[in-house]
């Protein structure tokens, strides 16, 4: 056993969205503590949303995140629909998962080349990359311009969508957007596989670590990211509105976002986890760049995240190229347009219940939980983020970890650290949420 002594405090660790520390002590071989640290407060979003109109809730979850604006989006959509009872035409849909896929590919690209490949390119952060590897840099900015184009044209913007509403869309795309899209993403696919083709001389750490995956899982052949039960690599299967039982969340002292459990101890959600449970149902194309790179689930490497959103990457791409061809020949119904305004809601009947959306987001599975009265104002509200799902997970990796590295140099096995957290691709800010607070005496 060695017996040295190791004390590791990564304050504010960088190439990641918002605030966390890494807290590890060692004391004569033996790990003392091991913790990641989540330091922001509370986003008070689940506050704001009550009293607000059911209509208005994805324009207020858009701003809970500048990365993941559309799955927030499209996840309130979900919930205020369950809740109202509207299905959605299958063109809404399809739309829908244009955006995803384009929102899931332009956020992979950013962590991928931005935040993950500094690390495996031996420098600290993008920056020198600009001098090093200058084609790889334009490469990136190229593709994630393309992704902020494509969402443009489907919603107005990327960050805060506009025209994404409850049963559909303001606008919808005519033939001239629609070859427009088809031109942008044709025109991705040599960057993409230049991505591919860099992705495959990156070397990640090797270290294993079994744990349970829990993604979005479905019966039919379409790998699910906008809608599906429930599941884990455990043999979990659970209806959406069950989601309580399935992340049961928990409070603990060194972090304002809550952790959470299912069958183990911990699990983890995001791209490694849908890759375990949807391998079947990736796109050929998707399957051959994972065979390439010697990718086969249960994967349970947690540095492979990053090579299961390549995967995804390229999946998200053949995917949106089928959708957009596919609307091309049969053209958009603009009928379909939604043309009242926010206070304008005749068309869709309001009834008091309660609803639930559950979106595969890029870092994993996004639930939102809204209840509303008679009138479609939301009395009460419930978020519960990817990134805060997998905070136990992270914390149990790492503490496995730590034992089989403790020969290497401090500075090693701080970097060490430093890339699983980056490996997961937390966005920490948005995990933080309101806890209920009871004011005794008042």
């Amino acid at each position: 056993m060695n017996k040295r002594n190791l004390a590791v405090n990564v304050e504010y660790l960088t190439r990641v969205e918002g605030h966390g520390n890494i807290v590890v002590n060692v004391k004569e071989g033996r790990l003392e503590t091991c913790r990641l640290d989540i330091v922001e407060a509370p986003r008070l979003f689940e506050g704001m949303l009550r009293g607000r109109s059911l209509f208005e809730a994805q324009h207020i979850t858009s701003r809970i995140c500048g990365i993941c604006s559309c799955g927030h989006t499209l996840a309130s959509l979900q919930a205020a629909e369950d809740a109202l009872g509207i299905v959605p035409s299958e063109q809404t849909l399809q739309l829908r998962k244009l955006l995803l896929h384009f929102e899931t590919l332009d956020s992979h690209i950013l962590h991928i080349y931005l935040l993950a490949a500094p690390d495996l390119l031996g420098v600290k952060s993008f920056v020198p990359l600009v001098d090093t590897h200058n084609k790889v840099v334009r490469r990136a900015l190229r593709m994630k311009k393309t992704c902020n184009e494509v969402c443009e044209i489907l919603v107005g913007r990327h960050v805060h969508p506009i025209s994404a509403v409850v049963g559909g869309f303001t606008k919808l795309p005519g033939e001239r957007e629609l070859d427009s899209l088809l031109h942008l993403l044709e025109g991705m696919r040599p960057d993409m596989e230049a991505t591919v083709e860099l992705a495959s001389t990156f070397r990640f750490p090797e270290f294993e670590r079994d744990t349970e995956y829990v993604a979005l899982v479905s019966d039919d052949g379409e790998y699910p990211l906008l809608s599906g039960d429930i599941g884990s690599t455990d043999g979990v299967r659970m209806h959406k509105r069950e989601y309580r039982s399935g992340t049961n969340e928990f409070i603990v002292p060194h972090s304002s976002a809550k952790h959470t459990r299912l069958s183990r101890e911990s699990y983890a959600v995001g791209a490694l986890a849908r890759f375990n449970l949807n391998y079947d149902k990736l796109h050929p194309r998707a399957k051959e760049v994972a065979e390439a790179v010697g990718m086969k689930p249960k994967c349970t490497n947690p540095y492979l995240n990053t090579v299961a959103q390549l995967i995804e990457s390229v999946h998200c791409l053949e995917d949106s190229l089928r959708i957009v061809r596919e609307l091309r020949e049969r053209g958009v119904d603009q009928d379909e347009t939604i043309l009242v305004g926010l206070n304008e809601r005749s068309a869709v009947p309001v009834r008091a219940g309660s609803g639930v959306g559950a979106i595969e987001v890029p870092r994993g599975v996004l639930f939102h939980h809204y209840e509303v009265d008679d009138s479609g104002m939301i009395v009460n509200a419930n978020c519960i983020i990817p990134t805060n799902q997998n905070l136990n997970n992270i914390e149990h990796d790492m503490e496995k970890l730590v034992p089989e590295i403790l020969t290497r140099s401090d500075e090693e096995i701080t970097l060490a650290l430093e890339m699983l957290v980056r490996a997961y691709d937390p966005c920490i800010s948005c995990s933080t949420h309101l806890l209920n607070v009871r004011f005794v005496g008042r």
